[in-house]
């Protein structure tokens, strides 16, 4: 793990669960909020789903999982990914005490095991906060990239780069000193030590932030190979005049290398099922059969494919894919 994932989580299973329970509430109490209304849950979020059921999404740092269960209940299939076990502990329980499921991966986001994940999601979800935490914006979207299944669809929603100059959403954390195109690493209080008492606050672990441009935002989406569709701006919840959250929607747009390996294989297939199809042929020919309903059977088999490799021929297919 990277030395400023290690430094976040330890700030992120600081007493988390107990501030759960305390802000948010108990597991069964909350499970019980988001049964009555789980679209209501996803707030504004709820706008950029087009369908829940059956939808495999990635919630990315999931925290608490006061997203992701009502994303279950509503009938996705969702795997949380986040660093805090303690985040786990009270996301596992909330699910069950709503009567749903969660597939929950303790991990620096940027270790996602891409050989049991890489394509596995229909969407990649974010939301609170979450980019600030990593150092390499490039590799994060890269990684939210190879995530997604072809064509699928990232939801990433995150604080206006106006808060890197201004305390705008009163987390009461600091700013970075060379203001808003500072590229500077720093330490600072992790989103809620502000609710503790100040004894405790002082014993709290440091995060490691790196705060963005929404242009240095923008281009890692746009460099990792996503299309992207939309760009949200939303007022802040403490003056509704300025910007404090933004979203962007974004779609894995499909590789040509991953469309010409799949003419690869249809070709080498065809070609195989040919070569077959002839070597039975010969075979019964030689054996005087080829009066047999089988003989018939294959030659009409012959002229299908046949007919399949002669359109790779007529389209000049054949050449493109022995290039690729």
């Amino acid at each position: 793990m990277i030395d400023y994932s290690i430094q976040n989580k330890a700030a992120w299973e600081y007493n988390a669960y107990q501030f759960w329970i305390k802000e948010v509430g108990l597991p069964e109490v909350r499970a019980e909020k988001i049964r009555q209304n789980p679209v209501g849950e996803l707030k504004k979020y709820a706008a950029y789903f087009d369908t829940y059921k059956g939808m495999r999404i990635a919630n990315i740092c999931g925290s608490c999982g006061k997203k992701a269960v009502p994303l279950a209940l509503l009938g996705a299939k969702v795997t949380v990914f986040d660093i805090s076990k303690d985040n786990q502990k009270y996301a596992l329980e909330l699910a069950k005490a709503a009567g749903t499921e969660l597939d929950y991966v303790v991990c620096d986001v940027l270790e996602i095991d891409a050989e049991q994940y890489g394509g596995c999601f229909d969407i990649v979800f974010m939301e609170g906060g979450i980019l600030h935490y990593f150092h390499d914006i490039d590799a994060f979207m890269q990684k939210m990239h190879l995530l997604l299944k072809a064509g699928g669809k990232m939801i990433c929603s995150d604080f206006h780069p106006f808060t890197k100059i201004s305390d705008l959403l009163e987390f009461e954390q600091k700013l970075p000193r060379a203001g808003y195109f500072s590229t500077e690493i720093f330490e600072g209080e992790m989103a809620h030590a502000r609710f503790f008492e100040d004894e405790i606050r002082a014993q709290m672990p440091k995060c490691s932030y790196r705060k963005y441009t929404i242009s240095e935002i923008i281009n890692a989406v746009v460099d990792s190979g996503f299309v992207l569709q939309r760009f949200d701006e939303h007022p802040a919840w403490t003056n509704q005049k300025l910007p404090g959250e933004f979203t962007i929607v974004a779609v894995q747009k499909e590789c040509k290398n991953t469309r010409l390996a799949a003419f690869e294989s249809m070709f080498a297939a065809v070609q195989k099922e040919y070569a077959d199809i002839l070597s039975k042929m010969e075979k019964l020919k030689a054996e005087g059969k080829v009066k047999t309903v089988t003989y018939q059977q294959l030659l009409a088999r012959k002229m299908t494919y046949q007919n399949m490799l002669a359109m790779y021929e007529i389209y000049d297919l054949k050449g493109e894919i022995k290039s690729f």
